[in-house]
């Protein structure tokens, strides 16, 4: 187990007394840390009660009553009973199963054709412990024929779903393109399909973050000429998003890692996709 540090509360432990020395009749008084730190456990962890914030304090060397740390609960408006009742939170969900997450959905890109403009439908796949993004395909007409067939792709050995230390749960919204059909081919491959609940694009956020970032650097900066042009241009985006783009969430680290630390002195070198429209830079070897 990895210990972590909290500095807000490490530096409200000390060697030293929950309570004020000072002589008084009735109950002594709590003092102003203690109180901060009953009020920053509860709020930390919402489905805790007194007597689990109380064995907390206790662990940090801080000994106040159950009665105590109720009152200062009542005090500053958090129910001292929680309703246990009410499941993991949805955060808590993603960070306790993010080894085994991935993530699915459309977008839709409007190209120039011979016959008019015509919509085409685009579906991904995201692994959400790596950021990396498999490209499903695109097509004018998502039926159920080629949904099964993107599972395949999905779920091939060189697919973000196959291989050894895949995603075994894939998020999904209720689009009825993920028909039953649809999850139970997931399912023979393993897969469990985790369907959200509607109207609900934040539980889904790391691929609409994704889809985002896709329309932002590329859709809406290109008119595509046919199909094969914006198939094209995904692909060369997807390889710049993870081989040169850095990612926030990453801590700007690139999805692809260096094999050696990049040096910091040389030339600087510019390296041009799609005539320039994405870039990335990096110092001659």
């Amino acid at each position: 187990m990895n210990a972590g540090h909290h500095p807000t509360l490490a530096s409200q432990i000390g060697r030293r007394e929950a309570y004020d020395d000072r002589k008084s009749p009735g109950r002594p008084k709590i003092d102003e840390q203690t109180g901060e730190m009953i009020v920053h456990l509860a709020s930390e962890n919402p489905t805790w009660g007194c007597d689990r914030i109380q064995g907390e304090l206790r662990k940090l060397g801080v000994v106040v009553s159950d009665t105590t740390v109720e009152n200062v609960l009542k005090q500053n408006g958090i129910d001292p009973q929680p309703d246990h009742k009410d499941g993991t939170k949805w955060s808590e969900f993603l960070a306790a199963h993010m080894q085994c997450l991935a993530a699915t959905d459309f977008t839709t890109v409007d190209v120039w054709t011979p016959t008019g403009l015509k919509t085409i439908y685009l579906l991904f796949v995201i692994e959400l412990k790596s950021r990396r993004v498999q490209y499903l395909g695109s097509t004018e007409h998502p039926d159920e024929s080629w949904m099964l067939e993107a599972v395949d792709r999905a779920a091939a050995d060189d697919g973000l779903l196959g291989g050894e230390d895949r995603p075994t749960i894939l998020m999904m919204d209720r689009d009825a393109k993920f028909s039953k059909a649809f999850q139970a081919k997931l399912e023979a491959h393993g897969v469990k399909p985790q369907v959200l609940p509607p109207r609900s694009p934040n539980l889904n956020a790391f691929i609409e973050r994704f889809m985002g970032t896709f329309k932002r650097e590329l859709v809406r900066r290109m008119i595509f000429f046919g199909k094969s042009a914006l198939d094209h241009a995904t692909t060369e985006f997807l390889e710049h998003y993870h081989a040169e783009r850095p990612h926030q969430g990453l801590e700007n680290e690139r999805i692809v890692k260096f094999e050696h630390p990049p040096p910091s002195e040389g030339e600087v070198i510019v390296d041009k996709r799609l005539g320039g429209l994405l870039k990335s830079y990096r110092r001659a070897a």
